[in-house]
């Protein structure tokens, strides 16, 4: 059973976020920009009734409702395609992609149980390989309708039964609690980003930008560039896609900071997700993964210039994108790739490119997408189709187990749920999931960034270490300003 309830005069987004973030384990699934096509739902969620971790093939469940936790040695997509049919729910609105489900992130090193090499990055920020909560409540928001609603399912609860029902109202309650709270003390809008001038913005903090610190220096970035291109001179790969990671002192509210994060750089596939040790923001406005029945899409990025100071500059930057040969070669690479990956899943003949080499243009740069789409084969999963497909063809390379083998050899850390992927998986077995590009992680006391770019054969080391500072640009900017 499912009860729904339009909210009158809803509050904004950001007002239930900060009410529901009262509560364990918040969650927010943040489309906060293109409301006719990617950007058209939002989703908020607190309280689970079930927490899970992984951690390499050791797997944690936390029983929310009486504190019950549960080990298990197992790998993860198994895992999750096991977990999704113990609480299998059919679909009942035909409005909603997101019902009641799983809302997290799978991290990039779940990566080594999809394609077997050895793991010689050190993940020092002891984050799970992957996090998910289990939410039988939610706030959802149609941005393209204008409409809010609040929604209950009544899982753990045998569905059906009087104590389904039973739960189901209580949460809902619970709902019309927080959207009340969250009328009275809604937030007064926040400066746009247009309003904000770096050098004189009131706040400004530009030590903040002399605190950041990266696990490559300058001169270990372009030794590690100039080996992948001794790489692909020797025809192991075509193309890798090479990161560092920023760490600065962070000391700030998390909450806050995401909420100016988001206003300064919006996105479609923005997250917040709180684990317990981690606070996860992601402004990414990259498609890992959808899947609607049995229609399945993702939608590669690879190109990246940044904006203009002027409307001119802007225009001409754009077009310089989609007129260079070298990241139209770059592009197709990913785009075979990712139709490979669609076509382990998908029916034969049905994988097809409906948007070929498209410019996108966010606050900060402008980017190159494609969109990859196919029809699911018969028997396959959804799991599966995760499992086939991760992580992204777009933040690996080309071969992309090789890729990733000299992604591990090269970076010294772990990424973490960088380059891996946030989203829902609802347990009707729809879900989508972003590239967790963009994406900051907040614990020990610090916040940690991670920017990176494909290193292809023409790549000049020089101009690749500035792509990363360039889509480093929303970080410094969130951390100058707040």
């Amino acid at each position: 059973m499912l009860l729904i309830e339009t909210v009158d005069n809803p509050p904004s987004a950001p007002a239930l976020f900060c009410e529901l973030a009262k509560k364990p384990a918040p969650a927010w699934l943040d489309a906060n920009v293109d409301c006719e096509n990617l950007g058209r739902f939002s989703f908020l969620a607190a309280d689970p009734f079930l927490k899970i971790s992984a951690h390499g093939r050791h797997i944690s469940e936390e029983n929310c409702l009486n504190g019950e936790i549960r080990e298990l040695e197992e790998p993860f997509f198994p895992y999750l395609d096991r977990l999704q049919k113990r609480f299998f729910r059919p679909k009942e609105s035909d409005f909603l992609p997101f019902e009641n489900g799983l809302i997290g992130y799978l991290g990039y090193e779940l990566g080594h149980q999809v394609e077997a090499f050895a793991q010689t990055t050190v993940n020092d920020l002891k984050m799970p390989d992957a996090f998910f909560g289990a939410y039988d409540a939610l706030i959802a928001i149609d941005h393209k309708a204008g409409t809010t609603w609040i929604l209950a399912g009544g899982l753990p609860e045998e569905e059906g039964s009087e104590a389904a029902r039973i739960r189901a109202r209580k949460r809902l309650e619970e709902l019309r609690q927080v959207v009340a709270s969250a009328r009275r003390n809604e937030l007064p809008p926040l400066a746009k980003p247009t309003d904000l001038n770096l050098g004189t913005a009131p706040g400004l903090n530009p030590a903040a930008d002399d605190n950041l610190h990266s696990n490559f220096s300058y001169s270990e970035y372009k030794t590690a560039i100039n080996k992948i291109l001794a790489y692909i001179a020797a025809g192991d790969i075509y193309q890798v896609n090479l990161s560092q990671r920023f760490a600065t002192p962070f000391t700030s509210d998390r909450r806050a900071f995401y909420l100016h994060f988001r206003n300064l750089s919006p996105a479609p596939f923005g997250a917040y997700i709180e684990t317990g040790e981690h606070a996860i923001m992601s402004n990414s406005p990259e498609r890992y993964l959808l899947i609607k029945e049995n229609y399945i899409e993702t939608r590669p990025i690879k190109g990246t210039r940044p904006r203009g100071r002027t409307e001119t500059e802007d225009t001409a930057l754009g077009r310089e994108l989609l007129a260079s040969a070298k990241d139209r070669a770059e592009h197709i690479m990913i785009v075979d790739l990712e139709r490979n990956d669609l076509g382990r899943v998908a029916d034969y003949g049905s994988v097809h490119v409906p948007e070929m080499q498209i410019l996108e243009s966010y606050a900060n740069v402008h980017h190159m997408v494609s969109t990859v789409a196919g029809k699911i084969r018969p028997g396959m999963s959804s799991s599966d189709c995760l499992r086939n497909s991760f992580p992204g063809g777009s933040i690996t390379g080309a071969p992309k187990l090789r890729s990733m083998e000299i992604i591990d050899e090269l970076e010294p850390s772990c990424r973490g749920v960088y380059t891996g992927s946030i989203g829902y998986f609802d347990f009707s077995g729809d879900l989508d999931f972003n590239i967790a590009i963009r994406t900051a992680i907040a614990c020990n006391n610090h916040l940690y960034f991670q920017v990176g770019g494909g290193i292809v054969a023409d790549s000049d080391p020089d101009e690749e270490y500035q792509e990363t500072h360039t889509k480093a640009a929303a970080f410094r900017k969130a951390l100058m300003t707040s």
